[in-house]
């Protein structure tokens, strides 16, 4: 099979096609016929050598897939060789073939095209598990989204306005706002020339967002602790700008607010199972019945990694970015 592999870590340039043996399953696997593959901000971390995979998983990049079921492990029950299907993964999803956990494996929507499929199962799973498991929304709440042009955002947006909550976001620039306010968000802040804190705040009556779902990291910190509500609940997810950052206590105490950071790639496979069983239960059919949609960018072939890497990286793109073999 082909598969995109890192030669050295470094820029885009070190991502090349190679060939490698073709995936054969492990006790409890099932492996994929992959018809596209999801490119996140983790892999352009892993490339760069700041984000190595877990013990056990491809040492190429890629956490999610579409595709048809190639082969079973014996003895498993449950898919069938031709299956349509997406798949949360530990890595390798850049290549033609990818083995995976049967319980990291979701059955590919109905009235979703299987290529934009790709896009949906890590930021469906990210989303669930941060606004649900860990910011606990309910209905009513007011949710703020940083990044809510990027792949987990666009997800976040739709999954908070189906869940009934309140959606705020933050975009870079009018157009960004506007798509962002067509996929449910009732308010979309310019982050370039508007103060989120002082049109959350107007916008919930004073209250603040009870959840905000943060990409950013330390540049944001003291914004996010003042938007707050009272019993409020940060959950940091990415790093984009920072890792440090200076944190009022006070301010938190005052709020008996929580701050909270997670991540999903180096969970456990059993954590991992739960989560995928939630996702089918309670999101997918959120995303079956059209509430929550994939938001594609473009599609690339594989020999254009190295592309869909620059472009993820230019701040440009709206949604997902996915590699099609």
């Amino acid at each position: 099979m082909r598969a995109v592999t890192i030669s050295a870590p470094g820029g885009p340039e070190k991502l090349a096609v190679s060939t490698l043996d073709d995936q054969t399953p492990l006790p409890g696997e099932v492996v994929i016929d992959v018809v596209s593959a999801g490119v996140n901000r983790a892999d352009l971390l892993q490339r760069a050598g700041h984000y190595p995979p877990p013990p056990g998983a491809p040492e190429w990049p890629g956490l999610e897939v579409a595709g048809t079921v190639r082969a079973v492990a014996t003895g498993l029950t449950g898919w069938d060789v031709g299956d349509r299907v997406v798949a949360l993964l530990d890595g390798g999803g850049y290549a033609e073939q990818v083995r995976v956990a049967a319980t990291q494996v979701l059955p590919a929507p109905d009235g979703v095209d299987l290529v934009d499929a790709a896009a949906l199962p890590e930021a469906v799973c990210t989303a669930w598990s941060n606004l649900v498991d860990v910011g606990r929304l309910a209905a009513g709440e007011w949710l703020l989204v940083h990044g809510g042009s990027g792949g987990v955002g666009t997800v976040a947006t739709q999954l908070g306005a189906a869940l009934g909550a309140h959606v705020a976001v933050t975009a870079g620039g009018p157009e960004r706002v506007a798509r962002c306010r067509a996929l449910g968000a009732e308010l979309a802040v310019d982050h370039r020339d508007e103060d989120f804190v002082a049109a959350v705040r107007e916008a919930s009556g004073g209250q603040g967002a009870d959840v905000v779902l943060d990409v950013v990291g330390a540049a944001y910190l003291q914004d996010n602790v003042r938007v707050l509500a009272t019993d409020g609940r940060l959950v940091v997810i990415g790093l984009q700008k920072g890792r440090t950052g200076e944190l009022d206590l006070g301010a938190l105490l005052a709020k008996r607010a929580s701050v909270t950071g997670t991540t999903l790639r180096s969970r456990p496979a059993a954590w991992k199972a739960r989560l995928v069983r939630d996702v089918l239960a309670h999101a997918w059919p959120l995303v079956e019945d059209g509430r929550v949609r994939p938001v594609v960018h473009a599609r690339l072939p594989l020999d254009e990694a190295a592309e869909a890497h620059r472009l993820l990286d230019s701040g440009e793109v709206f949604g997902k970015v996915l590699l099609v073999p």
